[in-house]
């Protein structure tokens, strides 16, 4: 109210207090000014957009943005909030979240065997992001005790199409440039090292250099280290394919042929259904804290198959994940081209991922976490991004987006003037 208007209305009230107008609004005023103290006690994540009170929005420019709020989702701090930016590897936390809502967090992948009429046996896989070594050899052991021995193994990987590119993945032999597919072992990554003669070891103890991976290491010239050593998933399910190979004949498991492809049909009779050892959730947190792109665009792809039925394509996986946003987070103006975030043409806005980490809560426990601070980040050439929750014992929990376009050394000071800010 205004101070000079306050004390006119006081001088009136004070010489006239029995007319029926200053009685009305004693009574009125007095209900004003509860009210007024209610919100005020009520209201302490007030609205905040001043630069003196957060220094670091200064720091926002026009290509960034920025966003904090309350446990509420009432908005605290903002610029640039409502701007499409590249959002990079947060974009994982959307496609978590995505997975979460059609498969439930205790699903489990599952990869099929089956023998057929010509003592043939066949691995019908579905996209199991988490096919490492020591998964192969569990499996191997149980098929030791189904079967003595099989003529060929045939590999049916057809839940995904042959040809799946991912827009921003490049042919480099880095592990985030690995290729996806239905039947997939160790990440599609080999990982060795060379003794002082120049030979090929691995440097896993549970993983054999399987003579596909020593042929691809010597023809790529790799040196020591963990690499994306494969052009497709057909080059992925033969390595997946000897690897298995390799336990079954280890667990004395006898085999007269080769390696093949081929399909599952009518009349092959299922032997064994491996259910995944690791429930999605787990499946997930691995996905954030590792930040993979290869899981997390298995997870879109299968995610597609799911929804639209197989085979399991990159638009079908993109269609579902837009289609989440769009109807069940009720976001518009929301682009993905792939899962990992590593294309820049992904688009959302800070607005945009604050709805997605509301919704995404309850599982925030998948993030990584410093201290009171879980969060996500992204890393492109030229992109920093950071997006998570702070929680404070007593002024509870807060939402934070950082997309920047610029010197990443800004992130960590962004970081530390939110932290400061909320803690007020």
């Amino acid at each position: 109210m205004n101070p000079i208007f306050t004390l006119l209305l006081d001088a009136y009230l004070t010489r006239a207090p029995d007319h029926p107008f200053a009685r009305t609004f004693k009574k009125t005023a007095r209900m004003t000014l509860l009210a007024t103290v209610l919100a005020g006690c009520f209201s302490l994540q007030p609205f905040i957009s001043d630069a003196k009170q957060l220094p670091c929005l200064a720091n926002i420019k026009s290509q960034d943005a920025l966003l904090v709020a309350g446990a509420d989702g009432r908005i605290l701090y903002k610029k640039n909030e409502t701007k499409n930016h590249v959002p990079a590897s947060t974009l994982k936390v959307l496609t978590a979240l995505a997975a979460l809502n059609h498969f439930g967090p205790s699903y489990r992948f599952r990869t099929e065997f089956y023998t057929d009429t010509f003592h043939n046996l066949k691995v019908k896989a579905y996209g199991d992001p988490l096919l490492i070594s020591e998964v192969l050899r569990e499996v191997a052991d149980v098929l030791s005790k189904k079967i003595q021995g099989f003529q060929n193994l045939i590999l049916d990987n057809t839940y995904f199409d042959a040809q799946i590119e991912i827009p921003g993945c490049g042919e480099s032999t880095n592990p985030y440039d690995a290729p996806v597919g239905a039947f997939c072992a160790n990440f599609n990554t080999v990982f060795f090292r060379r003794d002082a003669k120049g030979r090929i070891i691995s440097s896993e103890r549970q993983t054999p250099v399987v003579p596909f991976a020593r042929e691809r290491i010597r023809s790529l010239g790799l040196k020591s280290g963990r690499y994306a050593f494969l052009r497709d998933s057909q080059d992925a399910a033969r390595y997946a394919g000897e690897l298995l190979l390799y336990f079954l004949r280890k667990k004395g498991v006898k085999t007269q042929g080769d390696i093949r492809f081929g399909a599952v049909v009518p009349g092959d009779m299922l032997i064994y259904t491996y259910e995944s050892t690791f429930a999605l959730e787990t499946v997930l947190e691995k996905m954030l804290k590792s930040s993979s792109n290869f899981i997390a665009n298995q997870i879109l792809i299968s995610l597609g198959a799911s929804v639209s039925g197989p085979p399991g394509t990159l638009a079908k996986g993109v269609d579902a994940v837009t289609d989440f946003a769009r109807n069940d987070l009720h976001l518009e103006g929301v682009k993905i081209v792939e899962g990992s975030g590593i294309s820049r043409q992904n688009r959302l806005s800070a607005l945009h991922m604050l709805t997605i980490l509301e919704r995404f809560k309850p599982y925030r426990h998948l993030l990584k976490r410093e201290n009171n601070v879980s969060y996500k980040t992204g890393s492109l050439e030229g992109v920093r991004t950071r997006v998570g929750y702070v929680e404070d014992d007593l002024r509870g929990l807060y939402y934070f987006v950082i997309f920047l376009n610029q010197n990443h050394s800004k992130m960590d000071g962004t970081m530390n003037c939110i932290k400061k800010a909320v803690a007020r």
